[in-house]
């Protein structure tokens, strides 16, 4: 059994088990939920002692080895560019989207109540100062200190600056440095296992607690959060059709049967570097020679995860509106620019070590609590299958996109449902 199911397992008996107390005797559901607490909560917290080292970590191995590909010539520089400028449209469109659907479809206000009173130190983090106090407190005076606080902006752009600046200094240097924080991640990549491996048993408690005292409407609550964050993530894999007809100037139908193939190997394997073998044959179906797509599509897998960026913040923004959190468009903003840093930073993890190492930082930004993550990260199964399926579309999609750009696709033709002249 894989360690994402044994989780979701262990969350569902969980629920099941306080529901089902708190339904026998209120008395004995409150008292279960006593002693399950401690225990959750100092797994969560092994879980949280992770984050500052590993994101600061992945940020800076990830900002150099995405310099060293973009100095590996003139497509992969190109892809890079698009990549991240797609990766900032991703978080923006979550953005928008998010609040949207939370009105359409808005979580019943007694299932948000019983949880926010069921997860316990997971109060929010604002208000958000005013924006003058916080661009000043962006540049850390002290990055101990900041580290300490988990000011996770401050810490970005101070691992943001020394990336840089490594790509910057003599080759001995570079590599001593690289290969410093390379072996900081891989350390905190172990930890991290060790503390997911005994994943269910917090979750287990964690679940009791939130089933004892918010009762089956956890149940509810949690499908409407898999449900909006997966919609967020449906959005954004559709919108892959549009951006390789226009960018590539091919046909609406060759586009959906060269992605079809690696979209049900997604969802077989939720893997996006299991799919990258049928993602060239997809590649080729529609006249991307290898010579281009097995550049961009091993670079994409690599460094390009599209989906990411939108629903990490979807996350992010659901529990603020969970918890009250208000949401202004330079904070929406900030969050954004932070979604597109961490998920950059956060490619080839397992998902569930992505899903933490990503969303605090962005749901820090923005002033929600991360406690909740603890919990979410035990569904986050489910929604982990449309980010894949999104993210090998896109990956196609940019291929053809990008390899339009260097001539190589050829012209649309008349069995297309949709055709543009180049």
């Amino acid at each position: 059994m894989s360690q994402p199911t044994r989780i979701l397992l262990s969350l569902l008996a969980g629920l099941a088990v306080g529901a089902a107390l708190a339904a026998f005797s209120p008395q004995w559901g409150l008292t279960a939920a006593g002693w399950a607490q401690p225990v959750g909560q100092a797994w969560l917290n092994a879980l949280q002692m992770t984050i500052v080292p590993l994101v600061v970590a992945l940020l800076i191995t990830g900002v150099t080895a995405t310099a060293e590909a973009a100095a590996a010539g003139r497509l992969a520089g190109r892809a890079i560019a698009l990549y991240v400028t797609l990766l900032f449209c991703s978080a923006l469109l979550a953005a928008l989207l998010t609040p949207l659907f939370l009105q359409i479809a808005p979580l019943p206000q007694d299932s948000a109540a019983s949880l926010r009173a069921a997860l316990t130190g997971a109060e929010k983090i604002g208000p958000v100062p005013p924006l003058g106090e916080f661009l000043a407190a962006i540049i850390p005076a002290n990055i101990v200190k900041a580290a300490a606080e988990n000011a996770f902006l401050s810490l970005i752009i101070f691992a943001l600056v020394f990336a840089f600046a490594i790509t910057r200094v003599a080759a001995e240097s570079r590599a001593l440095l690289t290969n410093f924080f390379v072996a900081v991640r891989d350390v905190m990549l172990v930890v991290i296992d060790w503390v997911l491996w005994i994943g269910p048993v917090g979750v287990f408690a964690l679940a009791l607690v939130v089933g004892a005292k918010a009762g089956t409407g956890a149940f509810g609550a949690l499908l409407h959060y898999i449900l909006i964050v997966s919609a967020v993530g449906l959005v954004i894999t559709l919108l892959a059709y549009p951006a390789a007809v226009l960018g590539g100037r091919i046909g609406f139908s060759r586009m959906f049967r060269a992605a079809l193939p690696s979209q049900a190997v997604a969802l077989s394997t939720q893997s996006s570097l299991a799919t990258l073998p049928v993602m060239i044959e997809g590649a080729e179906e529609v006249g991307v020679p290898v010579a281009v797509s097995g550049v961009t599509l091993p670079l994409a897998v690599a460094i390009f995860r599209s989906t990411g960026p939108a629903m990490n913040f979807a996350v992010a923004i659901y529990i603020a509106e969970w918890f009250g959190v208000p949401l202004h468009p330079a904070t929406l903003l900030l969050g954004a620019v932070v979604a597109t840093l961490t998920s950059l930073g956060s490619v080839s993890l397992p998902g569930t070590v992505s899903y933490v190492s990503a969303i605090s930082p962005v749901a820090a930004t923005i002033g929600a609590p991360i406690t909740p993550l603890g919990l979410l990260v035990a569904v986050e199964t489910l929604p982990d299958i449309m980010r894949t399926v999104g993210n090998v579309t896109w990956d196609l999609a940019t291929t053809i996109w990008l390899s339009r750009g260097a001539g190589k696709v050829p012209r649309s033709t008349g069995d297309d449902l949709i055709a543009h002249d180049s």
